[in-house]
């Protein structure tokens, strides 16, 4: 979770000077054969392949309308706090943080994270060597000699939903039962609804090694900083040596996060006042509710109303759509007709779906959900439509 570098991939054409080193040997190759790595050809983000692969036209008459990304940043409503900002300046000014930092962070940057999230059920330490429901029947069913981890999504992308207690504790219990460590992707943690409450996984778990992945991307706002953390919970010292030195030696193939925002860490993580973050759920959930609100009266949709993130989940009643024959096709058509543009679940292996995000300024909330609901009224077809059901959060 750690933070990556990015690359700026750009491709220049050269000219042949005609240059030859003198006593050059002939080669053994006689033509060009540079093959992509193993590696490479492995590397895959659905997200990014259905995406990027959509070759559609938004409709010219019509104004875009992203409702894909989950990147708060995009439409300017959803501003980091000024505190956030005021840190980043100071690490800046203080010159302390411009060298290399050790791969695993700045000492100073892992106490403040572990400082932050500690708790009395489980302490952390800044020194990584101490220290919509799931259906339970069918995941422990594929369980077998080769699993290796549980991963839990929690507040979750795409669902928007928040898992309560009972059902976190019966997730460790199977955990326990087969001695499956959990990964848990906690990037969404506390950014949920008012009448929702978000527990770590790690504060329930009595014997279940943890790893929490966090970071400040979603719940400051600044996905562009990529700074990220892993909690390791493990009050049993279950976790091996091995596996603690494995996630060095993973860090180390980076060289360490960003400095100036580790810099910035303990200030962003101290400052950042409570108000920002109300403030930024509150507006997250307006905007779920007007969604999901208007979307419930469109035939053949049905929308999920979620329990936090930025996201809502919407399904399609794709018999009620001849025209059309899966979710990628659906939403490639609402781009070209209406230039709305939502992202289809076959992305996250969840057919006649589609996500939309929540963090647009309302008027296009409004918009938005006004041209889905035109698109769907012109290419329904069924003759009966039952009743959308409203899901309940999972306090």
């Amino acid at each position: 979770m750690m933070a990556s570098e990015n690359f700026l991939i750009l491709d220049s054409i050269l000219t042949d000077s005609g240059f030859t080193y003198p006593g050059r040997l002939k080669s053994f190759r006689t033509k060009w054969n540079i093959r992509a790595s193993e590696m490479s050809k492995r590397t895959f983000n659905p997200i990014r392949t259905i995406v990027d692969n959509m070759k559609i036209e938004p409709n010219p008459e019509k104004a875009m309308i992203t409702l894909s990304i989950g990147d708060p940043t995009v439409f300017g409503n959803l501003p980091t706090n000024e505190k956030i900002l005021q840190a980043m300046k100071e690490a800046v000014d203080s010159a302390r943080f411009n060298g290399y930092s050790p791969s695993v962070g700045y000492e100073r940057s892992r106490d403040a994270v572990a400082n932050f999230y500690s708790c009395p059920e489980s302490p952390l330490k800044a020194k990584p060597e101490k220290s919509w429901e799931i259906d339970l029947q069918h995941m422990e069913a594929l369980i077998d000699d080769k699993t290796a981890c549980i991963l839990v999504n929690n507040p979750s992308n795409p669902c928007g939903s928040v898992f309560n207690k009972s059902h976190l504790q019966n997730i460790l219990a199977v955990a326990a039962r087969n001695y499956l460590p959990i990964i848990a992707d906690e990037i969404y943690a506390d950014m949920v609804f008012s009448e929702c409450n978000f527990i770590a996984l790690g504060s329930l778990s009595r014997n279940v090694p943890i790893l929490s992945c966090g970071g400040l991307a979603k719940r400051w706002l600044v996905p562009g900083w990529r700074m990220g953390w892993i909690l390791i919970h493990d009050r049993n010292e279950i976790l091996t040596r091995e596996i603690r030195h494995g996630l060095v030696c993973l860090s180390q193939r980076i060289l360490g996060p960003c400095t100036i925002v580790q810099g910035a860490l303990e200030n962003i993580l101290n400052k950042t006042t409570q108000e920002f973050y109300d403030e930024t759920n509150s507006i997250l959930k307006s905007n779920a509710d007007l969604c999901f609100n208007a979307l419930a009266m469109v035939p053949g949709l049905r929308p999920i109303r979620p329990c936090g993130t930025m996201y809502m989940m919407v399904g399609i009643d794709i018999d009620d759509f001849p025209e059309f024959k899966s979710d990628i096709d659906f939403t490639e058509h609402l781009i070209m007709e209406q230039s709305v543009f939502c992202l289809p679940a076959t992305c996250f292996e969840y057919p006649n779906f589609f996500r939309v995000i929540l963090t647009v300024p309302e008027n296009l909330m409004m918009e938005a959900c006004n041209r889905i609901r035109t698109f769907c009224e012109h290419h329904f077809q069924s003759q009966e439509h039952s009743s959308v059901p409203d899901s309940e959060c999972y306090k």
